[in-house]
């Protein structure tokens, strides 16, 4: 495999010059650079930035790069070298890693490379869709509009996605609160009562009992059960990487009640948007569908979108292999179905997306409409269940003092 080599020489008019250039070994190298009449100063395999870009995790949010997109784009529109942009960008970046990797994709603009080709060294910051629309956008010329695509693209996908987190939060959250409560009167408020119970004698009513039982056995055992719950997670995770894995837990997700309304409308609005914006920006249908599957987020959206890709292939519309699925609704095939028949298919995804935006608002609305009572009403039973437990043997206890 080749290496990448950073090198420092001279022209023969004096000229310092330096670069990158990859190799099998040090001495091809050379002899590449003298056949360019380039006297060398200092050759060294480069691994520095390179390694560390590589080796760290990626520390760039998609607020950062959408800045950068939008502000890329009108520096461009102003006239400025490609190279001057991407100094002024990189000396401005707040973020550390996020200034080494524009640097970085300079230096490769320097040294020959095209943009495109210097941002896909970086795969953990430039997606493969942002590196296609760049690579477009420069063949053609329109980097510029290349960029202000790019930028809104991103800022409606980071919305999107602010979108659907939201809607898992609220009933994270509420559920935590739930099961932290009913852990905390478990653990600390159910054996002062059962304190209070063993001096009464007799037989305690069967929810009291139940109550109790449950008390002493979370008490006993914790460690145990957030051990399993470890394990279960872990295992989960774990299941969820495999293919087969993967795509059962996203056709149950898509399955669900209420929750698989907002998945499934978010699915269509990424889909739709991505494929619109790679459309418009002149990627080729097909490279633009493989794009899309890979950023579907979910694996039944995933399958559907490859298998239409695989049936464009052998001469069909769009629109046919999407009917045949149970992902994208009516509204959509028959939308992408008039916008093949007049030209348009880019306009027609990008109006789909816009009102798929909107559909998983009112989705996240009316969610939060249905779970919120209905988390109530089980934090209610729950808690006042136990309550109630707790206090009958008092009221036993009263009714027979009374008796007496």
């Amino acid at each position: 495999m080749p290496t990448t080599y950073v090198w420092k020489g001279r022209t023969p008019a004096g000229e310092a010059l330096a670069g990158e250039l990859a190799a099998d070994s040090k001495q091809e190298l050379i002899n590449q650079l003298r056949k360019r009449r380039i006297l060398i100063t200092s050759v060294a395999p480069k691994t520095g930035v390179r390694r560390e870009l590589q080796l760290r995790r990626p520390r760039v949010t998609t607020r950062e790069l959408s800045v950068f997109t939008r502000q890329f784009a009108t520096m461009i529109n102003a006239g400025l070298p490609l190279v001057q942009c991407l100094s002024i960008l990189g000396q401005q970046a707040d973020n550390p890693f996020f200034k080494k990797v524009i640097l970085d994709v300079m230096g490769n603009v320097e040294t020959g490379s095209t943009l495109a080709e210097a941002m896909g060294k970086h795969a953990n910051v430039f997606s493969r869709l942002y590196v296609n629309m760049v690579d477009a956008g420069e063949s053609g010329g329109v980097l510029d509009n290349i960029f202000k695509r790019l930028s809104v693209y991103l800022e409606k996908a980071e919305a999107l996605k602010r979108k659907v987190k939201g809607a898992l939060t609220y009933p994270a959250i509420v559920l935590f609160v739930a099961v932290g409560a009913t852990t905390f009167m478990l653990l600390f408020i159910i054996p002062t009562f059962a304190k209070m119970f063993s001096d009464f004698g007799g037989t305690l009513p069967l929810p009291t009992r139940i109550v109790l039982g449950l008390s002493h056995f979370l008490r006993s055992w914790w460690w145990l059960m957030a051990a399993s719950a470890a394990a279960g997670l872990f295992a989960l995770r774990s299941y969820y990487r495999t293919e087969a894995g993967r795509k059962r837990m996203d056709t149950w997700m898509l399955r669900l009640p209420v929750l698989g309304s907002v998945v499934r409308k978010a699915s269509v609005a990424r889909f739709t948007r991505t494929l619109g914006t790679l459309i418009s920006s002149g990627v080729p249908i097909l490279e633009g569908l493989e794009i899309t599957a890979r950023t579907a987020g979910n694996a039944v959206v995933e399958e559907a979108i490859l298998l239409t890709r695989r049936s464009i292939g052998e001469g069909n519309t769009i629109a046919e292999p999407l009917r045949g699925c149970d992902v994208f609704p009516p509204m959509v095939t028959q939308m992408v179905a008039v916008g093949e028949e007049t030209g348009a298919l880019d306009e027609m995804l990008n109006k789909i997306a816009d009102f798929y935006d909107d559909e998983v608002d009112a989705a996240v609305e009316a969610m939060t409409a249905v779970i919120e009572p209905a988390m109530i009403v089980i934090m209610g039973v729950v808690v006042g269940g136990m309550l109630i437990a707790m206090y009958l043997p008092m009221f036993k206890l009263v009714s027979v003092i009374s008796g007496g």
